[in-house]
């Protein structure tokens, strides 16, 4: 396998590009992904057998498992880094070792009906969120200790509707390479 074919594999969507200038429709946009993303994510991976669920969507990446089990957990900090923008003036947030997470046993061996009702949850309570932040709000920001750059909650907004679809892909993807769609 190539090194393109890998990148492509590794962001079968591309990489995030946020607009410049963020407009309404932007984040309106952003936001109906995440709002349906749960019910796709879920429609996507429902009848797939414990033996598909720890297959791979490439070599050396994840299993769709550990995928799942990840965007549980990646947006669930999501959703605490908003409410710290909100409710902190300029927080550094926590940034966390996701490849540790992802081995972590939950991750490699759990039923994803966990993570599945997990993300309904939190997407419920973070889309009702962002459908009433103000452009004040949607101005504020955290800082990513790693790169000590600031996130503002409208890029954020962006990033994440993008990370939803990015590990949607690479499930999808695995699936059709499989012949399981």
């Amino acid at each position: 396998m190539t090194a393109q074919e890998l990148q492509h594999l590794r962001y079968p969507i591309g990489e995030f590009d946020c607009p410049k200038a963020i407009s309404k429709l932007h984040i309106e946009s952003w936001i109906s992904i995440l709002e349906h993303f749960p019910n796709r994510l879920e429609n996507l991976v429902k009848n797939l057998t414990d033996a598909q669920l720890d297959t791979l969507y490439r070599p050396k990446g994840w299993t769709i498992r550990q995928v799942i089990h990840h965007i549980s957990d990646s947006h669930h900090h999501s959703y605490i880094r908003f409410k710290w923008a909100l409710t902190e003036e300029n927080p550094v947030i926590k940034a966390y070792h996701e490849n540790r997470w992802a081995e972590l046993i939950d991750s490699k061996m759990a039923p994803i009906d966990m993570s599945l009702n997990h993300i309904r949850a939190i997407h419920s309570k973070l889309v009702y969120l962002l459908k009433r932040l103000s452009e004040d709000d949607l101005e504020k920001f955290f800082i990513h200790p790693e790169t000590n750059s600031q996130v503002k909650l409208n890029f954020n907004i962006g990033n994440y509707a993008w990370h939803s679809s990015h590990h949607y892909a690479h499930i999808e993807r695995v699936m059709k390479r499989k012949n399981w769609l």
